[in-house]
């Protein structure tokens, strides 16, 4: 434990270090006002307590209490005044400056010994029960981090699964998710009002675009012809369907999957469907996955066609620039194709 003391007269400090001593304290010591804020200042983490003379020449006890206790960093420090000042008006100003005990001059030994163990073991109780707090709440907070980051691998776990299930039920390839996935995640990336948590979820709610098809009757979404009017209905169903199965999460990632599944088919003039969104009223997860999905789409063979070279992707894309595709996800697209290709790639 250290003191300090502070005294205009050097023969007082002398006289309480020796008093004190006994209890293997340490001590620093001020015979000015002055000179003990420069000290504090300067041993703030060092010091458990300060015995303050008031009656000093230039700063007096009183301004050093008060700059101490406006300090944030001094502010906990206990003060006691040692002090011939015996009125009550003392005392009182003392007390209400934020000083935690007056003793007057002159005092017994042991009445010092007693208050000044009293105070410096209270101080080093409230540290203590500070850090303790400080590691309680830092414990909880990596507690909830690590519960937080399960649930979510969980989430992640989740969509996988339900994307295998999917494409087990239609004739899309378990590349197909991974690579709409990684498409779509770079889409985010270049998009200036997008973060990286934006990017992170896109990657790992996207696979679930099409997981409404689960419920699309197996001869209708198998169908190798074209759709009448009533399959093409129940075909489309496919994004409600998939939104009424996710919305109800209030996980990040599900309720991100639950968005894009419901409007990966919006197009940018508001033709699309369910609901014939219209620009910026489709969410742009919504856009980015439903661009994602037609470029692998076009460049991958299925069981009803073959695969599109990348100009005629290019070209068809084009086409449909500011129609069914937000012009500022092509524009990205364009310039950043190779990265892209390299997606695409992946078989």
């Amino acid at each position: 434990m250290h003191i300090l003391i502070v005294d205009d007269v050097a023969e007082n400090i002398q006289v309480a270090m020796n008093i004190l001593k006994e209890d293997g304290y340490s001590f620093s010591f001020a015979t000015q006002g002055s000179e003990a804020l420069k000290i504090i200042e300067r041993d703030t983490k060092q010091l458990d307590l300060i015995l303050l003379d008031i009656m000093m020449p230039g700063v007096d006890g009183f301004s050093v209490c008060k700059k101490v206790k406006q300090n944030p960093l001094t502010a906990a420090i206990p003060i006691i005044f040692l002090t011939a000042k015996t009125d009550i008006d003392a005392v009182r100003k003392g007390l209400s400056l934020g000083a935690v005990d007056y003793i007057t001059k002159p005092f017994h030994a042991e009445e010092l010994v007693a208050r000044v163990r009293t105070h410096t073991e209270l101080f080093a109780a409230k540290k203590l029960l500070q850090q303790n707090n400080i590691a309680l709440n830092q414990k909880i907070k990596f507690e909830h981090k690590r519960l937080l980051t399960e649930l979510e691998d969980n989430q992640k776990e989740m969509i996988w699964v339900l994307s295998e299930l999917m494409e087990s039920n239609s004739d899309e390839t378990g590349r197909h998710v991974k690579r709409v996935s990684e498409l779509s995640a770079l889409i985010a990336h270049h998009h200036p009002s997008l973060t990286d948590d934006d990017v992170d979820v896109i990657r790992y709610a996207s696979p679930m675009h099409d997981v409404g098809k689960l419920t699309v009757p197996h001869d209708i979404l198998h169908k190798p012809g074209r759709y009448t009017e009533d399959e093409f209905c129940a075909m489309k169903k496919h994004t409600t369907n998939a939104y009424q199965l996710l919305s109800g999460s209030k996980r990040r990632l599900m309720n991100a999957a639950a968005i894009i599944a419901h409007e990966h088919h919006e197009k940018w003039n508001g033709k699309g469907y369910p609901r014939g969104l219209k620009g910026d009223n489709i969410h742009i997860y919504g856009r980015i996955v439903a661009l994602a999905d037609v470029f692998d789409a076009l460049t991958h063979a299925r069981s009803y066609k073959s695969a599109w070279n990348i100009n005629e992707v290019l070209t068809y894309i084009k086409e449909h620039n500011g129609t069914q595709f937000d012009p500022e996800l092509v524009a990205i697209l364009e310039e950043n194709l190779d990265d892209f290709i390299k997606i695409i790639e992946i078989q």
